[in-house]
């Protein structure tokens, strides 16, 4: 049972003070990165140590990878910003499906984001950077958002066939659209590789006023030896940033 590399996202933190001292007080907890930052705040991430799981690859998540006439916007800035997780050695982009429109089934929705996801994939490749489209809920936060089940985001994956494409399956979203978690991951963990946490209802702390036992679902994934990295990214309840990070990360400190 390999050990979990846990991230934060940056909205966790960013308001316990200077960008040096939030960074240097997430270091000293444990975490391996810190993800989902401006990216003015990267290169004191990585000064300080530590790693950047993932940022946002292109816009908007309303309006994204299911329209052909976004295609060329995304592609150049999905190129760029390529480059950029080059430049910072960042392993993955995240990449949002947009939201159901009329017109379009969702089968086509998924053909049209194979479409462009399999032309950014041989720079990927070459890169070394994965795409991971983020399977998010569309009954709650994201009504109408297109890639709110696993089967589907599995279902673009296989279609793209590129070692660089894969999902996010963040946890939160998916015990809202679905359950099951523990299964669900284990069943299709060659497609996963980012995480995000949060609890439900709320999308606050991973405490026991929430309905996902996350001690449970960590070490279901640490024995899966999963390699990538799992990102806290939640609204913390109380006033300390730093200690709220704190938690989740021992929530998750299993192996």
């Amino acid at each position: 049972m390999k050990p979990i590399k846990q991230s934060v996202c940056w909205g966790v933190v960013a308001s316990a003070g200077e960008p040096a001292d939030v960074v240097r007080q997430v270091k000293e907890i444990g975490f391996a990165s810190i993800e989902m930052s401006p990216p003015e705040v990267f290169p004191v991430i990585r000064d300080a140590g530590l790693d950047i799981a993932i940022f946002v690859g292109h816009q908007s998540l309303a309006d994204g990878l299911n329209k052909r006439e976004n295609h060329e916007r995304i592609y150049d800035e999905l190129m760029a910003s390529l480059d950029l997780a080059v430049q910072y050695d960042v392993p993955s982009l995240l990449c949002l499906s947009g939201n159901r429109y009329e017109g379009v089934s969702d089968l086509q929705g998924a053909e049209i984001c194979a479409e462009i996801l399999g032309r950014v994939a041989p720079a990927a490749e070459e890169k070394g950077i994965t795409l991971c489209m983020e399977l998010l809920n569309s009954k709650v936060n994201h009504p109408g958002y297109m890639c709110d089940s696993t089967e589907w985001g599995v279902h673009v994956c296989k279609m793209v066939d590129s070692p660089r494409v894969a999902l996010l399956y963040d946890i939160y979203h998916m015990q809202i659209m679905e359950g099951d978690l523990i299964r669900t991951i284990g069943d299709n963990i060659e497609f996963i590789k980012h995480f995000h946490t949060a609890g439900n209802p709320g999308r606050h702390d991973m405490d026991d006023e929430q309905e996902i036992y996350y001690p449970a679902v960590a070490r279901a994934l640490a024995e899966l030896d999963y390699e990538g990295y799992v990102g806290h990214e939640f609204g913390p309840k109380g006033a300390d940033r730093i200690a709220a990070a704190q938690a989740a990360f021992d929530t998750w400190n299993v192996a």
